[in-house]
């Protein structure tokens, strides 16, 4: 039996542990990047699982939706994924009907990528789930610093240096 979003989340919360806050041992932007990756990655991990998806199936689920007719070239790119992982990620949003590849209207060697009525019914659960998980992650945030951490957070990336293409051999 699979376990309800609210049950993975209750027993993640039952394992959890309060590391160290305090400046000294928290002073680097990195150590925090990490700490907080972590707990959300986890926990994201766990109720994606409950519903057939991993992070990185439902990183590119969502650029899909968000970018309806991209092509695959184009998603790779927007997400920093090397192509032969894209490929595979694809091909696994497609065997259980979540996306479907179709001949470009524009390219006749391109082939885009939409998400089909069953992969945006998952979608909009999917995102449901996370949300939970950021609302607890996040509890100790209002509103306004949520949107600010999160303006803050864009910007740093979009200075931040370039880096190598993602690859599933570094795990999900």
């Amino acid at each position: 039996m699979i376990d309800t979003a609210e049950e993975v989340v209750r027993k993640s919360r039952d394992m959890a542990t309060h590391p160290f806050a305090d400046p000294p041992v928290t002073e680097f932007a990195g150590q925090l990047f990490f700490r907080l990756w972590r707990v959300t990655h986890t926990r994201t991990a766990e109720v994606l699982a409950s519903v057939g998806l991993t992070p990185a199936l439902f990183a590119l689920l969502n650029v899909i939706a968000a970018r309806e007719g991209a092509i695959q070239q184009e998603l790779g790119s927007a997400l920093g994924i090397d192509r032969s992982t894209m490929v595979s990620l694809i091909d696994q949003l497609e065997s259980v009907g979540l996306a479907r590849r179709q001949p470009s209207a524009t390219d006749r060697r391109a082939r885009e990528i939409a998400i089909t009525p069953k992969g945006r019914r998952l979608l909009q659960r999917a995102r449901r789930l996370i949300s939970q998980v950021e609302d607890e992650v996040l509890a100790g945030l209002t509103e306004d610093e949520r949107r600010e951490l999160l303006a803050l957070l864009r910007r740093a990336l979009d200075s931040a240096p370039a880096q190598p293409l993602w690859s599933s051999e570094e795990g999900d």
